[in-house]
C-alpha cells in the first residue's frame, strides 16, 4: 500500500465515523426510546460504578447496553426505510416495523432481566444498611 492510498483509506475511515456519529446524535435527538434506553443506561452505569460490580458484571451490563442501544438505531433504520418506501399503511410494512420493534424489545427486557439478577442482591443489602 502506498501513502497516497493509505491517505484515501484514512478519509474513507474517518467519514464513516462521521456517518454513524450522525446516525447516533439523530437517533438520540429525534427517537423518544433512545432517549429512555441511554437514560436508563446512565442509570445502570451509575449503580454498577456505586455497588462496585464484577469486571464480568461490567462486561455484561456493557454488552447489554451496546446491544440495546444498536438495535434501536437499525429499528429506526428499517422504520425510516419503510417509510421512505411507502406511507400507506401496508400490512408488510407493519409487520417490517413490528418486527423490528419486537427485536428491541425482547432484548431489553432480557437486559432488564440481567440487571435484576446482578443489581438485586447489593440493593437489598444496601436498603438493609438505610
Amino acid at each position: 500500500m502506498n501513502m497516497g492510498s493509505i491517505g484515501k483509506e484514512c478519509k474513507r475511515l474517518a467519514a464513516s465515523f462521521k456517518y454513524a456519529t450522525h446516525g447516533l446524535l439523530h437517533a438520540i435527538k429525534k427517537e423518544r426510546n433512545m432517549q429512555i434506553h441511554l437514560s436508563v443506561a446512565c442509570v445502570v452505569i451509575f449503580l454498577a460504578y456505586f455497588f462496585a460490580v464484577s469486571k464480568i458484571e461490567w462486561i455484561l451490563l456493557l454488552l447489554c447496553i451496546g446491544i440495546v442501544i444498536s438495535m434501536e438505531s437499525i429499528n429506526t433504520a428499517i422504520e425510516r426505510t419503510v417509510d421512505l418506501c411507502t406511507q400507506e399503511m401496508k400490512p408488510l410494512a407493519k409487520q417490517a416495523k413490528d418486527t423490528a420493534a419486537a427485536a428491541v424489545f425482547v432484548f431489553a427486557i432480557i437486559s432488564v432481566i440481567i440487571g435484576l439478577i446482578i443489581f438485586t442482591k447489593p440493593l437489598l443489602t444496601y436498603l438493609n444498611f438505610l
